[in-house]
């Protein structure tokens, strides 16, 4: 029987890619984005080159009402969720008192109030059954203090945070739990965040969105539970936690300060 996975932020970057991944590997998916057209385009894609079937729903996850819809709409069309991957986000890059509040709010709302209602809505479904995974997106920006992006990176280190120990309150339910954390990627977030001028993302190698969906997905199968993408991000990961905060935050405002 073919499993079904929902994607959250589905229409662009690493959401995209990972439901070709997805697609790829014969599972059918539940996709949304506030972007119905792209959706649909994906739809049609995934279905006439895979055997698998897509359903998509256009929705705005920062409204509070919209996990609610995402699940009602599952339940309606008889799908049972074995993969839960909470991918949608956004970052906002500038000093944190001159950034717009509507988007900020919108950042934490989307970034962590709607990962963890989703979670809440379709895990007890998965315990139940005793089988599920669940993907969330976190990022290199959770293991440390983000100066110029100081909101986006405190709601990514929440998710890293609730999904370590969520995933061990489930793992005698057969769930596993994986924080994905990508480093800086090729994709729209970069315009969206405002970063274009960062030194972050100008001298920084970067991954394409379809190599780090490849090595989330490989990751999660593999039930990791921090999976870290890059052998640089790997170091700088762990080395973080045996320097000085102040100075690891004041090279971090070096890297991200405008160009």
């Amino acid at each position: 029987m073919q499993q079904t996975s929902l994607i959250t932020g589905a229409s662009s970057g690493i959401g995209l890619e990972l439901a070709r991944v997805m697609a790829r590997n014969g599972i059918n998916l539940v996709l949304t984005a506030r972007r119905e057209e792209r959706l649909n385009q994906l739809k049609k894609e995934l279905e006439n080159q895979y055997s698998v079937r897509v359903h998509f729903i256009p929705l705005d996850l920062a409204k509070p009402e919209s996990p609610q819809q995402l699940y009602n709409f599952c339940q309606k069309e008889e799908l049972n969720i074995d993969i839960l991957i909470n991918n949608a986000g956004i970052g906002d890059y500038g000093l944190f008192q001159k950034n717009e509040w509507e988007k900020t709010a919108t950042m934490i709302d989307l970034n962590m109030k709607s990962l963890t209602h989703l979670t809440r809505l379709f895990l007890p479904d998965m315990i139940q059954r005793k089988n599920g995974r669940i993907m969330n997106v976190a990022s290199t920006a959770s293991f440390q203090p983000g100066p110029l992006m100081s909101v986006y990176y405190a709601t990514k280190h929440y998710v890293l945070a609730f999904s370590e120990a969520l995933a061990n309150e489930v793992a005698e339910h057969n769930v596993t739990v994986t924080a994905l954390c990508p480093g800086p990627t090729k994709s729209e977030f970069q315009e969206t965040a405002n970063m274009q001028k960062s030194k972050l993302v100008d001298r920084l190698p970067m991954p394409d969105s379809a190599e780090v969906a490849e090595y989330g997905y490989r990751a999660m199968v593999n039930g990791k539970r921090v999976a870290v993408h890059g052998v640089m991000n790997k170091i700088m990961a762990k080395a973080v936690s045996f320097l000085p905060r102040c100075w690891v935050t004041a090279t971090v405002r070096k890297i991200q300060e405008r160009k």
